[in-house]
């Protein structure tokens, strides 16, 4: 049976990671910050089927007890400061978990389980500006934010302990992804719930900013396939991981309003408020790479992912019994249960 640590296994992809490798036999343990033990959905779904350590990628000793006492085959760091907007606020801390993070934890790999296997999550916010032009794994990387420059240094990181130390770390380089478990304060999420609320009545309008911004939006749960294809591989590689199409947020908003009969045109409104400091107009990536490669394919397209996502959301309001016309709840509060 093989082994696998998991850091940031309460998030959404750590999460469908969790399960992911638990179906294919694995044993699975999960680094939890102390702070999110009792508060996360996801890590109540898998509390019965994961060891859970508590760890903090700020807190070097913590991780090396994990890596000591999980003992892993596998190592995969999706923990992170992951809010691209949160980074322009909290620069230093996003530069500290999303950096620094994956170089204590590389460190800890190194001294107590050197021939583990590691997968460093790595972004496609790294490109930034250059992502107008054509964009491979090795760049170039020009971030436009915090996160972006934490995640490079992340990324380079990598490289380091690979060519230095020996280690074999891969790093992923996905493009965005979503599911039902998406965090609340991320556009897909907050778009698909506003559609939800529309169909059950509420009239409050959903404020968006950048309409016209560019995403490969691609479905959480395939991209979790290709973090353990990744690592099976041979060799340590960096691999894109993307649809290869993008869309807009106005095509986000129209096909989520149009999942529930509605115009999204007559539930939005645009909010200035909303626009980021530095806005990428345009991110897609190429998977030719990941399919020749890992003979990896997406399964879920952007069209069936947003009609899972808005259904999701109508399933989480309507069991609360919210009556039809009440003022809606804050798009960035947790769902009712």
């Amino acid at each position: 049976m093989k082994r696998a640590l998991i850091t940031g296994i309460t998030g959404q992809d750590g999460s469908y990671l969790a399960d992911h490798l638990l179906d294919l036999g694995y044993q699975v343990w999960g680094v939890v910050r102390q702070t999110s033990a009792g508060e996360s959905p996801a890590l109540a779904r898998l509390r019965d089927r994961v060891e859970v350590i508590q760890g903090d990628l700020l807190d070097q000793g913590s991780l090396s007890r994990a890596v000591r006492q999980s003992r892993p085959d596998e190592v995969y760091n999706l923990a992170a400061q992951s809010f691209v907007g949160r980074s322009w606020n909290e620069p230093v801390h996003t530069l500290e978990a999303t950096g620094m993070g994956a170089v204590r934890l590389f460190e800890a790999v190194r001294d107590h389980a050197p021939e583990a296997r590691v997968y460093q999550a790595s972004s496609s916010e790294m490109y930034g500006y250059a992502a107008a032009g054509p964009v491979d794994a090795t760049g170039p990387f020009l971030p436009h934010s915090p996160y972006g420059v934490a995640k490079v240094m992340a990324h380079h990181s990598a490289a380091v302990y690979r060519r230095s130390h020996g280690l074999h770390v891969s790093c992923g380089i996905l493009f965005n992804h979503e599911s039902p478990r998406r965090g609340p304060h991320f556009v897909t999420r907050k778009v698909c719930r506003g559609a939800a609320l529309a169909a059950l009545g509420h009239s409050e309008p959903l404020a968006l900013g950048n309409l016209e911004a560019r995403r490969d939006w691609g479905w959480a749960p395939d991209y979790v396939r290709a973090m353990h294809l990744l690592l099976q591989h041979p060799e340590p590689l960096d691999m894109m991981v993307a649809t290869g199409v993008s869309h807009s947020v106005r095509d986000l908003a129209r096909v989520a309003y149009a999942a529930v009969g509605l115009h999204w045109e007559d539930h939005v409104r645009l909010d200035q408020a909303q626009l980021r400091p530095a806005e990428i107009p345009n991110l897609t990536g190429d998977p030719t790479a990941a399919a020749e490669l890992l003979g990896w394919r997406p399964e879920v397209d952007f069209g069936e992912m947003i009609r899972r996502m808005v259904l999701a959301e109508l399933e989480r309001l309507t069991p609360a019994g919210l009556p039809r016309g009440a003022p809606p709840p804050r798009v960035d509060a947790p769902p009712p249960h």
